[in-house]
């Protein structure tokens, strides 16, 4: 089954995929699509408050935000590791338990993405924003390193999420039943 939508123009066939027995979500998957990646990083540049760095979570988000800041002419980005490595110094961590993931995740940033956020204007992009869950942890770290939140933004709000009013995100995404029902 599959759930097809225009989004920054172009049209897709998102996947249905089952979280519970009663729930699936469309799987919106960047990796791989250029085309909607550049088109999608355009249209939320448009919508973007003025900001000095931007940051997203392991691994989705960073085809956004690297197009994001390529359109933007900046050379920096932040992204919150799924894990410390051995070359982050004096790491901060948080977890996230996201619906797209099986189990508790761990994101972190080191002391050089705490610099780059201390005391900037900080975006948040994310390429779809469901339960919040990794909005929440990534918020916890960039306030953690003092950085000032001037915006969260994705390309897909999904179910609830877009009635949120503190996002701005290009497309409603709906959550289905398992006949592929919008529910």
């Amino acid at each position: 089954m599959f759930y097809e939508m225009t989004i920054a123009g172009l049209k897709r066939q998102l996947p249905l995929c089952k979280v519970t027995d009663d729930l699936y979500i469309a799987a919106f998957i960047m990796f791989s699509d250029v085309e909607i990646t550049k088109a999608a990083a355009g249209e939320l540049l448009k919508k973007a408050p003025e900001f000095d760095i931007m940051i997203t979570a392991e691994s989705k988000g960073i085809p956004l935000i690297y197009e994001m800041a390529y359109q933007a002419g900046m050379n920096d980005y932040v992204v919150a590791r799924k894990g410390a490595k051995l070359y982050m110094q004096d790491v901060i961590t948080t977890e996230v338990d996201s619906i797209t993931t099986d189990h508790i995740q761990t994101l972190c940033v080191g002391k050089k993405e705490a610099d780059q956020m201390r005391g900037k204007r900080v975006l948040i992009v994310d390429d779809v924003i469901s339960t919040g869950e990794s909005l929440a942890a990534i918020e916890t770290l960039v306030n953690r390193v003092g950085g000032n939140i001037v915006g969260r933004m994705a390309v897909l709000a999904e179910g609830e999420a877009a009635d949120r009013d503190d996002i701005i995100y290009l497309e409603k995404l709906p959550v289905f039943n398992p006949d592929g029902s919008i529910k």
